[in-house]
Parts: C-alpha cells; structure tokens; sequence
C-alpha cells in the first residue's frame, strides 16, 4: 500500500525478501540457531576421532616396545660304562649299553602372535566420517531459501487465510510506525533543547562561512544518521539546523 512504502530503514530488517541472495536478518537467526545443534556432533565427532587416535597410537607402543624373543637350548647324554671282562660284564655291556643317549635340543619362539596390530585410519577415512557433518551443516545454511516458499504455498492452498494475514500486517505495521514517529519526535525534541556542542557550532559556522565547504563537510541524517545527499529535507524552520533524508522526513 502507498501508505507503508517505501518502507523506513528501520522495518526493512524485520522482513523477508524472496528475490534476495543474502541471508537475510529474521532468517540469520534461525540459521545461528541450525548451526548451534551441530556443535554436540561435532564435539562427538571429535571425541570419536580423538579416542581412536589415542588407542591406536596405546596400541602401536605396545607393539613395538612388548615384543619378546625366547631362545631354549638343551643337551643330553648318557653314557654307561661296564668295565671287565667276565661274563657277566658282557652281559651288562650288552643291555645297559643300550641306554647310551645323546640328545640336543634348540627351539625359538616369541609373543608375536599376541601383540596387538592396529590399523590407523587414512585420511580419506576421516575426510568420509566428518563429510555429513559438513554436509548437515551446509543444509542448515541453505535450508533459508526453501522456507521462503513456505508462505507461497500455505497462501496457495488458503488464500482466506493469507488475506487475514495480510491485513494483519498492514495494521500492525501502522501501529508500529506511528509509535515510531512518536517516539523519533521526542527524541528530536530532548536533542533540541540540549546546547549545541562546540564542534557543532564550528561546523555550521563553516557551512555558512565557505559554502563550497559543505561537500566535504556534510551532515548527518538526524534520525537515521545517513550522510547528506542533494535529496536530504532541511527543517523548514530557521532556527533549527536539523536535517532529515527522504525518507525519515
């Protein structure tokens, strides 16, 4: 309606412009909020990639620094002597002497078998485990541009209800606006009565003094604090210096 726009630099914030590439203020906020339930995933995340680490290299020092090697060697012999050279010494030379051994023994082994062999994971491996956390929080930046197509199709489906809505915002918006002017014109008037400062005084009297000053040293928007452009209004009152842009005024 003619009676809201342009709407005032202060209200453009406050909404939603489909046709805008930017993430706009309301739809920040959501987005802030998206991305702060990403934080517990991703010191999780974390955590899981920092205990696997942690085991991996408990692991490898026990690998490398447990390891043991046993050597066993043994020897055996036995040898009987029958000295004589009777009968019965033949006979105990011929049946004892069978219990002459010689055996050598030499065996080797280690705890290899029983050490640990951990597997690090490969960058690639990380790079896969962290992609959907990244991805999840891709999707809650650009999760701001399918919303706005909310509205369209709720006011497709009831267009009753987009007209409440509608209304609704028109006379809230009046309301909000000539509270603003209310409030703007107190302040301007709390301002007034306050004594210029000097560096005021200074410069209104170098814009009256040189006036080919007045590009260098321009004004301010009293309301909004916009600098001065040809199309800022001067109070129509001599006394006052205020200066207000196009659409403050």
């Amino acid at each position: 309606k003619q009676t809201l726009l342009p709407l005032l630099k202060e209200e453009v914030p406050s909404f939603v412009f489909p046709c805008k590439l930017a993430v706009q203020r309301p739809e920040r906020r959501h987005m802030v909020m998206e991305l702060l339930r990403c934080i517990p995933l991703l010191l999780f995340l974390l955590f899981v990639c920092g205990l696997d680490h942690f085991i991996f290299t408990v692991l490898s020092v026990i690998q490398h620094h447990s390891f043991i090697e046993y050597s066993y060697q043994a020897s055996h012999h036995l040898s009987v002597n029958v000295m004589g050279t009777s009968l019965m010494a033949e006979l105990l030379r011929g049946t004892i002497g069978a219990l002459n051994t010689s055996f050598e023994s030499e065996m080797e082994t280690s705890n290899l078998v029983c050490l640990p062999r951990p597997t690090e994971m490969t960058r690639q491996q990380y790079l896969s485990t962290c992609l959907p956390l990244g991805l999840l929080a891709l999707l809650c930046v650009a999760q701001v541009y399918p919303f706005r197509l909310r509205r369209a199709i709720a006011a497709f489906y009831f267009p009753k209800r987009e007209k409440a809505r509608v209304l609704f915002l028109y006379n809230k918006l009046l309301r909000q606006r000539k509270h603003f002017l209310h409030l703007q014109r107190s302040r301007v008037a709390r301002q007034a009565r306050l004594p210029p400062e000097l560096g005021t005084v200074l410069l209104r009297w170098c814009r009256r003094r040189w006036p080919w000053l007045r590009r260098c040293l321009r004004q301010k928007c009293t309301l909004c604090g916009t600098p001065e452009t040809p199309q800022h209004q001067p109070c129509p009152n001599p006394d006052c210096f205020a200066l207000y842009c196009e659409s403050c005024w």
